[in-house]
């Protein structure tokens, strides 16, 4: 396995905040996508502790869940939603942009090769699907070039400690997996595909969908020992960061996924076949053939880095 180098995100704000600022996050609120009418809705993530991973005699629990560490958690808000098909395709069809740039400073999306919904849904709050994590980051990427606003995906521990919103157990909700068809689209009731976002309950911090429907990108490169090689009181504020394109550290499952799958402290890792059906040489970049339950959801910071660091963020993970 390649060698994982933890990378200190000071321009993630994983910093530690006090109460004060802590209380400046207790608002939903509402941003319009640029270029259209689209809303997508951000609910607050206060400031706490979180204990990742699972405990050793969790049902269908696997090795590269623990040991479990407590990290303390930094305020940010969350997307109530996946990011959707529609919100996408505004950022794929900005004509301000240029398509496979290596000098501009926002990238377009490079034309779909096949239908990658494959018939499920597209317009009307179908989530995106079937595109890469650098797909997900260039998406971020323009949003801060078009507001200003420094949007990124969650860090794994972001994401599970929003996930569980408090809870210790198997599932969000509880352990009795009886309840997932509540909360989740998977393998058992979603007929095979992906639905519209909100048709499920959400969580206690009103994320939908945070199970299920399409497995969500992280900014993590995968380590199956990340837990047992973890530094007590110095990855609090750290994210496992690689170079490499694979793999990544996916969350939460998708439709395709069984019940033990969706459990909030299972990690799912990209793989080359993720892409293997690709007819393009060089295979893209952007899209993902065998992904159809793939997406991602975003995140913004409470404290919002400066211009320099955002630029060297995104190229640190984009390469430009």
């Amino acid at each position: 396995m390649k060698k994982i180098f933890v990378l200190f995100i000071t321009i993630c704000c994983f910093q530690r905040i006090n109460a004060q600022d802590s209380a400046k996050i207790s608002s939903a609120y509402k941003f319009v996508i640029p270029g259209s009418s689209l809303q997508h809705g951000m609910v607050p993530i206060s400031a706490g502790n979180l204990i990742i991973g699972s405990k050793s005699t969790e049902k269908n629990r696997k090795a590269d869940e623990g040991p479990q560490h407590k990290i303390a958690i930094p305020a940010f808000w969350m997307g109530a939603f996946e990011v959707s098909r529609d919100e996408f395709d505004v950022f794929f069809h900005d004509n301000n942009i240029s398509e496979n740039s290596t000098v501009d400073a926002i990238t377009r999306p490079s034309p779909q090769y096949i239908d990658f919904s494959l018939g499920m849904g597209k317009e009307g709050g179908y989530p995106v699907n079937s595109l890469s994590q650098y797909a997900a980051l260039m998406y971020c990427r323009w949003l801060y070039n078009k507001t200003g606003i420094f949007y990124r995906l969650p860090s794994e521990a972001e994401w599970e400690y929003a996930c569980r919103a408090g809870s210790t157990s198997t599932y969000f909700f509880g352990n009795d997996v009886a309840a997932l068809d509540k909360y989740a689209w998977y393998k058992k009731n979603s007929d095979n595909k992906f639905h519209q976002a909100g048709l499920k309950l959400p969580n206690a911090w009103g994320l939908y969908d945070i199970l299920g429907n399409v497995s969500e990108w992280t900014l993590d490169h995968y380590d199956e020992n990340r837990l047992v090689n973890w530094q007590e009181n110095t990855d609090n504020v750290f994210v496992a960061y690689n170079k490499a394109r694979y793999p990544k550290v996916l969350r939460g499952g998708g439709f395709n996924d069984e019940a033990g799958q969706l459990r909030s402290a299972n990690r799912f890792q990209s793989h080359p076949s993720l892409n293997r059906r690709d007819p393009q040489i060089p295979k893209s970049k952007w899209w993902l053939t065998d992904a159809p339950a793939i997406g991602f959801r975003i995140v913004r910071p409470l404290a919002q880095p400066g211009a320099d660091e955002v630029n060297e963020f995104f190229k640190q993970y984009l390469g430009k």
